[in-house]
């Protein structure tokens, strides 16, 4: 966790709990902007409703210089007094967070330690809702968004996550809500002893709390929690605005970043998050997003005559210094960034990735040798150097501009189906969900194109 210091007061920076992204023009928000004066009427009356209870709960003023309103992206918050760079413009004390400490202490030793963090929070989000009106963060819940009202790819049906096929997006949503549906099943035995608390709750429910959670949530030094008033501050990834933890004050803050005008939308930034993590974990992506990415997937080709000792090679000299991850990267999975110049290194296609590649051009052992001679003279890792052959180091690095090759072909594909496609015009959700599909493909396909370019120049292609 980041640490940040103002003051004398010790102060940490919040992070979002995702895996875990400007939102300028972003496709949607979780929260739809009210389209009727009946909606705004509401909308607003929920607004006031919670910014009174805000206070009286708080039992301090957390802004005098923001208002809830509404803007493109949905329900936001605008300045309502000029702000100036380097102001505290927003302050929450602890006591209003919903996490696990709410929780009755004899449910604690019935969570399982396997249980994904967001998922805790989750059952902590479940019981208030349960308590509807007579909750203390009713005010607070009535105006988080409905379950028909919320993007996360999880909810997408299987005929809408076709038209992400592509990217590994479309792995990664079904693998989360496998996950999703074991810690349910973890967590249900648990909430069962306390049913007067929760009731009867059904997947669907703990899924729709989940992404609440996992949208509107920050992890703090007291484990994941939402945090009302803070989480209607939207997200662009330009923003150096961050929440942080003021732990002498025992309350979250937010500095402004820049001068807001009265009326100007204030934001802050969720993290450097591509539009598949918004996607999956915000239900929200952007047109142009600078920290998309692509994850790709190599591995040698069995009917390789070298088939067994490039495995071997592989399990003896990692491509990169072991981390958690290490099972995956020997399986070859690689995460490919937009190219970017730094220090004159060109930053993006890791090094793993080329190494790799080396390794899928060696056409005898005595080639495979002299890596793991050369990888056991430095610090382990394979085929760090450009090889020696010249052609050979030609070769390994025209295998991945062919691949990435065929990975824009279908990405291209797909984006010239989904501009042909019919969608009916009261399917306002799939037609939605179409053009974050067109983001999360344009997105992948901007990168793909940087990486090949980059490799079509050091091959002369």
């Amino acid at each position: 966790m980041g640490v940040v210091l103002r003051g004398a007061a010790p102060l940490f920076v919040h992070r979002r709990p995702v895996t875990p992204s400007s939102r300028l023009l972003c496709t949607l928000s979780s929260i739809p902007s009210p389209t009727s004066s009946q909606s705004k009427e509401v909308c607003n009356k929920e607004s006031d409703e919670f910014l009174q209870w805000l206070r009286q709960k708080s039992g301090t003023e957390i802004s005098s210089v923001l208002s809830v309103g509404s803007s493109v992206f949905g329900r936001s918050l605008l300045a309502s007094k000029p702000i100036k760079a380097g102001d505290c413009i927003l302050k929450v004390p602890f006591s209003v967070h919903i996490s696990m400490d709410k929780l009755p202490l004899e449910m604690i030793p019935l969570i399982s330690n396997e249980v994904d963090p967001e998922s805790i929070a989750t059952v902590a989000l479940l019981a208030e809702q349960k308590l509807g009106q007579k909750s203390d963060w009713a005010p607070y819940i009535n105006c988080l968004p409905c379950l028909s009202e919320m993007h996360n790819s999880i909810f997408w049906s299987k005929e809408e996550l076709e038209m992400i096929r592509p990217s590994y997006l479309y792995t990664e949503t079904i693998e989360c809500k496998k996950r999703l549906e074991k810690d349910f099943l973890t967590l249900k035995p648990a909430m069962e002893n306390f049913r007067d608390m929760f009731g009867n709750v059904q997947l669907e429910d703990f899924l729709h709390a989940h992404a609440l959670v996992s949208s509107r949530a920050w992890e703090t030094n007291n484990g994941v929690a939402m945090i009302p008033f803070a989480d209607f501050l939207n997200h662009d990834s330009s923003s150096r605005s961050l929440l942080e933890i003021n732990v002498k004050q025992q309350r979250d803050e937010v500095v402004a970043d820049r001068n807001y005008d009265v009326g100007d939308e204030v934001f802050i930034r969720y993290g450097k998050y591509s539009n598949s993590i918004l996607l999956l974990s915000f239900g929200f992506t952007l047109p142009l997003n600078y920290y998309d990415e692509v994850r790709i997937w190599m591995d040698i080709p069995l009917d390789d005559p070298l088939y067994a000792e490039k495995r071997q090679l592989l399990r003896d000299h990692p491509l990169r210094k072991p981390t958690i991850n290490t099972p995956k990267e020997i399986e070859g999975s690689f995460l490919i960034k937009q190219l970017k110049i730094s220090k004159g290194k060109i930053l993006g296609i890791p090094m793993a990735l080329r190494a790799f590649a080396r390794v899928l051009s060696a056409t005898s052992v005595i080639e495979l040798e002299e890596m793991a001679s050369e990888a056991a003279q430095k610090d382990g890792r394979l085929a760090r150097r450009p090889l020696k052959n010249r052609q050979r180091e030609m070769q390994a690095h025209l295998i991945l501009f062919n691949h990435l090759d065929q990975m824009i072909q279908i990405h291209d594909a797909a984006l010239k189906d989904l501009e042909n496609m019919d969608v009916p015009q009261s399917s306002k959700t799939f037609s939605i969900r179409r053009e974050m599909a067109k983001d999360i493909l344009r997105g992948e396909l901007r990168v793909l194109h940087s990486a090949q370019g980059w490799l079509a120049s050091y091959c002369k292609v």
